[in-house]
């Protein structure tokens, strides 16, 4: 979810200019596949220079192709911040079918 001090540029007519393009110009190269899997389709146009108040406004950095990347959802949330944390411990496990299969004990130790 983007921090208040992001909404007012995400929802800006720039951004929204620069982001379409950039989409519509990874579909013409190679239909839109994720840049750093190149398996997905991409989802999210990730800023390869995280953005800060101090740099938001800064239409080099914020709406520069080249500092841009288009990324499917698994990818993008590897970047530090962008997804679940990598510390956490997995709650269970899940057999070929998708149904769980067990409780991971130290989840058991701290379920309420």
């Amino acid at each position: 979810m983007a921090k208040d001090w992001a909404k007012k540029f995400l929802h800006s007519k720039p951004w929204l200019s620069c982001r379409n393009g950039y989409i519509q110009e990874r579909v013409r190269i190679d239909g839109g596949l994720c840049e750093v899997c190149r398996e997905n389709l991409g989802y999210i146009v990730h800023h390869k220079i995280l953005l800060t108040p101090e740099n938001i406004d800064d239409s080099a950095i914020s709406l520069n192709w080249d500092l841009l990347s288009y990324e499917c959802k698994q990818c993008h949330d590897l970047h530090e911040g962008h997804g679940v944390k990598r510390s956490v411990s997995p709650v269970c496990a899940f057999d070929s079918d998708g149904n769980p299969t067990q409780i991971y004990p130290e989840f058991e130790r701290n379920r309420v």
